[in-house]
Formats: structure tokens, sequence, C-alpha cells
């Protein structure tokens, strides 16, 4: 077992850039191996979820270079992935496992998709269901991985409203809409993030959106083109904390992804009371970056909204310390969602400032923390 101490620090200064971002590296890969021509991808978050959809689609044919963070993708086509030869592991990668569920539920081949004991774990109704009303055969353990996914299926398009916030079940759904005949359409009721629908553009795909449906028909070719991956927002929200509850801090984190389905933090925050700053914004790739300025400020707890919990589910356990840190109470209600991910976030959240002697009371949907 591996122990850690931490020590206090007087100040918090500087300049940083995080790593890419998670969920464009994941969509990078899965787009460009079905996309037809050589996909560069620059930025490339070499973390073990990202790392396993990498491995996925080269057990499926595809050819990935991989020098560091710049990946070399050659596209095989809609049609051109090929049968792996044993399960697909994707290990802890909850993404993975649900936007491949309907990528390969539209493939000519068979094919079981597994994790680890987490993963093992997760809810894939969510996915399971609407797939199968487009014509999908998956077969699961308890609607629990792994999936056993039939190929050769035809899928028809759907009209479907999402139950829940959720980017998976949206990206999911766009994937197998892609093979399906008839336009597929996505209602949400809540706005999640859409890097599935700004990257499926960018490599010359047709996605309409329009008052919270996101429609596209099936049928079309995906066209390579070069990604960069901006810094991940999730990964910068750590460091966006720590320099607004540390003293006398100033720090720049350069190149972060602030597409608006992910600054949840940011409003959260501001609305905190911290001092945060954006310069430099500009648009790379299809999506909004940005260099953020973060310096010391007096936190107040707050009703957070919960408006912004989609757009900011998984920087929950950081925005926690936060409201640790926060004079009076922080109230979180709506996030039902963090009890379904890796683990229970709000319980294991608890837990943590339990021990650390924060006050808080778990809530069936949520926290609050004085």
């Amino acid at each position: 077992m591996t122990s850690f101490k931490a020590s206090s620090c007087h100040s918090l200064n500087g300049s940083i850039k995080v790593p890419g971002d998670k969920s464009i590296s994941h969509r990078s890969i899965m787009l460009g191996s079905i996309a037809n021509g050589i996909t560069n991808v620059s930025g490339f978050l070499e973390g073990e979820d990202s790392l396993a959809t990498l491995r996925a689609f080269q057990q499926m044919g595809v050819q990935i270079e991989r020098t560091g963070s710049n990946i070399t993708i050659h596209g095989v086509g809609k049609h051109g992935l090929r049968s792996p030869s044993e399960p697909l592991d994707l290990g802890n990668s909850g993404t993975s496992i649900r936007l491949m569920s309907g990528l390969l539920s539209a493939q000519n081949f068979n094919s079981q998709l597994c994790g680890d004991e987490s993963l093992s774990k997760r809810p894939m109704s969510r996915v399971i269901e609407p797939l199968s009303m487009m014509g999908a055969l998956i077969d699961s353990n308890e609607s629990k991985p792994p999936l056993s996914i039939t190929g050769n299926q035809k899928l028809s398009a759907i009209n479907y409203t999402l139950p829940v916030a959720s980017a998976q079940i949206k990206s999911c759904l766009l994937l197998a809409g892609l093979y399906a005949e008839g336009e597929t359409c996505i209602v949400e009721n809540n706005t999640t993030r859409d890097h599935t629908e700004r990257m499926l553009r960018g490599f010359g795909y047709l996605v309409n959106t329009s008052k919270g449906q996101i429609s596209l028909m099936g049928g079309d070719e995906l066209h390579a083109c070069d990604i960069e991956v901006p810094s991940d927002i999730s990964s910068a929200a750590f460091f966006i904390v720590a320099a607004s509850i540390a003293k006398e801090a100033d720090i720049t984190l350069s190149a972060v992804n602030i597409n608006p389905t992910r600054t949840g933090i940011l409003d959260i925050l501001a609305l905190m009371g911290a001092n945060i700053t954006l310069t430099d914004e500009r648009v790379v790739a299809g999506e909004l970056v940005a260099d953020i300025r973060v310096c010391s400020a007096e936190l107040r707890g707050i009703n957070i909204p919960q408006e912004l919990v989609p757009l900011s589910i998984d920087e929950f356990p950081v925005i926690f310390i936060a409201a640790s840190c926060a004079t009076g109470e922080t109230l979180l209600t709506g996030a039902k969602e963090l009890r379904v991910k890796e683990s229970d976030r709000i319980q294991v959240m608890a837990d943590g400032l339990t021990i650390l002697g924060i006050e808080n009371e778990v809530l069936e949907d949520g926290i609050r923390i004085q």
C-alpha cells in the first residue's frame, strides 16, 4: 500500500499546463478509426482509460502509432473494423464501454466488452435499452458488464429522450446513429458535454442541434482531420481550487478547454467568490480554449444551482474541498449520477471529509457541507 504525506504551503504561484482532455482523447480514437484517411492527434491524454480505447481499436485492426502524446490513426472507414480475436478489455473506463457499445452494435461481427471489477458493477441498461430499440442485440450480466454484442444487425433510427443527463448515453446513440437507417434524434432536458457533436462536425459529418435536440442522418462517411487536444478542465480543477483556497496564490493554467458544457466548475466557484479570469480565449479544433488565471479568494458557501450539476459532474470531488474551506454551508442536490460512477463519489468524499473533521450530511442526491 502506498502512503502519501501532504504538507501545507504558504503560497501557490506560477504557470502550468495540465494534460489533455480525456473526453476528447477517447473520441479522437473512436472517430479517427472509422474515418477515411489519416488522423493526427496532438496532446492525447496518456491515461489508462484513453489508452484502453486506443488498444481496443488496435485489436479491431486499426493501425495506430503513438509517440508520447502524439497519435497517428490510419482510419479504416465506417465498415473497416475487424472482429477482435478476444474480448475488448476496457479497464475502468465507463466512457469507453458505453460509447463503444453503440459503435459496435452496428458492426458485422460479434464482440464482447469487459473491464475491471469496478466497471463490472456499472449500470449499462441506460445504453442497452435504447440500443435495443434501434435493433441491437446485446447480452449482459444483469445489465452490467461484460456486454456481448451480436453483429450483423440492421439498426433503425429512433427519437429518444434521455432519462438522465448523460453525455455517454447521448454519444452512444449518436455513434449507433451513424449506421442507422433514417434520422436519429436525441432530446436532452439538461445540457451535457457536446464533444461528440463538435468532433463529428470536424470529421465532416452533419449534426443538427436545436433547443435541446441533437440529430443526424445515418449513412454518411467521416473524413480524417487533425485534432489538437486542449488541457482537461477536470485536471485543471484541482489547481483552480488549490489556488482559490491557498494564501497569496496566483497561478495561470494554459490552453484549458472551456467548452461551455464543461465549465460548471468555473460558474460554481464564481458564485462562491473565487477570483478567476479567462484570457486569450480562442477556438482550437472546434473547441473553446483559454488561459485561466486564479488568485486567492475568500470563498463562501452556496446552494449549487441544479442546472450546473451536469456541467461539472466530474469536478464535484474537488468542489467539495472548496466547500470545506468556504465560510458557511454549501448544499448540493440533483447529483444522483455521482453515486453510479467508478465509486459512490458522494459517500466516498463524505467519508474522507469526516476523517478530516469536516461536518457534512449525505443526501440521497447530494451532500450538505458546513
